[in-house]
């Protein structure tokens, strides 16, 4: 069965305080509780941006646990906002689901290049997208948004709380020894534990998790392609 997206607003955002409002309103809908009841497919979307005004994006979807690739959607668009910090989910989810609606099979995880509820207002990318998706989601970046933290132990699976005005947002995750964390947080229908849980056993030899690497290698591969 394919991927079906709820249609909880439009995409028309007249001004930034609508989208601020809109914000704070949707993030008091995402539920940071829960986790996939089986996993046999995982989505990760991915995107990036050219100099003359252009959005690509990339989905790839994975099987568990093997973790290999079996589909991937690309397309690309021109750029609908511009890049305004806090908001860039307006920017960057339209494009992604568009893809997300054209996978062979419906995810049972989804794992999003970005932030889930860890970002000043609580509706990073990945918690937005969950929200239209209604599939559970976990937001992975690759640097911190907003907040503080202790730094984690030195060994693979070490782990901290990531808090904002006193309230826990995330979780700081070191995936290999030795490297430098990720920040976790819950995107839609996962709790922390789930989400950070996830972002690990989906981690092998690489700092980032496979779904959210693959996705990045996919649509840098994208770009160059339509670049030429």
């Amino acid at each position: 069965m394919k991927v079906e997206i709820k249609r909880i607003h439009s995409w028309e955002i007249p001004s930034i305080q609508h989208a601020i409002r809109l914000q704070r309103e949707l993030a008091e809908r995402v539920i940071v509780a829960g986790e996939p009841d089986f996993v046999r497919f995982i989505a990760a979307g991915d995107l990036a941006f050219s100099k003359d005004g252009r959005a690509f994006a990339a989905v790839v979807l994975l099987e568990y646990p093997s973790l290999d690739v079996v589909d991937i959607v690309k397309g690309f668009e021109k750029v609908r906002m511009p890049y305004i910090p806090g908001l860039l989910s307006f920017r960057e989810s339209p494009l992604l689901l568009k893809l997300f609606e054209k996978l062979s099979v419906t995810p049972d995880l989804v794992m999003i290049d970005g932030q889930g509820i860890a970002h000043p207002r609580g509706l990073g990318l990945a918690a937005h997208i969950g929200l239209f998706l209604e599939i559970p989601t976990v937001g992975c970046a690759k640097s911190k948004l907003v907040g503080t933290y202790d730094e984690p132990g030195h060994e693979r699976g070490s782990w901290s709380w990531l808090y904002h005005d006193g309230k826990k947002i995330g979780v700081v995750l070191r995936t290999r020894t030795g490297k430098n964390p990720i920040f976790v947080s819950p995107g839609h229908l996962l709790s922390f534990d789930a989400a950070r849980e996830w972002a690990l056993r989906t981690t092998t030899r690489y700092r980032i998790p496979e779904p959210t690497r693959q996705a990045h290698i996919a649509v840098s591969k994208f770009k160059k392609e339509i670049l030429k």
